[in-house]
């Protein structure tokens, strides 16, 4: 028996090939560093402006005029199951954290900002989404909301 051995491969391919992978596992990790980050610094602060929420990649501001906080109330998920996240559309879930866009049971778009979910604040918009948040203090944040934006 005579054995041969194959033609050596150029090396830049392979080069080529470590630096996507080197670039794909920064980006991944920065993506789980924010996202840990954001489970334990998220905040969510309401001005005259509106609300802002801030500390992941899904943060942004909704005007107060597009909150209906007259319709927001303080649910427990586990006995109000049409607003649980069902499908997570661009957003991340882990246990005990769950940020960015859903679609709920009830069909309904939200913003999920939940690291509980026996007492969560449901945040109805009128730009044809909800927010679903766990604040520290929700009445006191729902009390606030309805001061900046008493509007159903």
């Amino acid at each position: 028996m005579e054995s041969f051995a194959i033609v050596p491969g150029p090396l830049r391919g392979l080069w080529v090939f470590f630096a996507i992978m080197l670039v794909v596992l920064l980006l991944g990790a920065t993506v789980l560093i924010a996202t840990v980050r954001g489970a334990h610094a998220s905040r969510f602060e309401l001005s005259d402006a509106g609300l802002r929420l801030r500390g992941d990649l899904y943060g942004r501001t909704i005007p107060a005029e597009s909150l209906r906080g007259g319709a927001a109330r303080i649910v427990d998920l586990s006995s109000s199951p049409e607003l649980q996240p069902r499908l997570r559309t661009m957003g991340t879930a882990f246990p005990g954290y769950r940020a960015g866009w859903f679609r709920l049971r009830n069909g309904e778009k939200a913003l999920v900002y939940l690291t509980e979910t026996s007492r969560t604040v449901y945040l109805p918009t009128r730009k044809g989404y909800s927010v679903l948040l766990t604040p520290q203090q929700p009445e006191r944040f729902l009390e606030r909301l309805r001061s900046v934006a008493p509007a159903e």
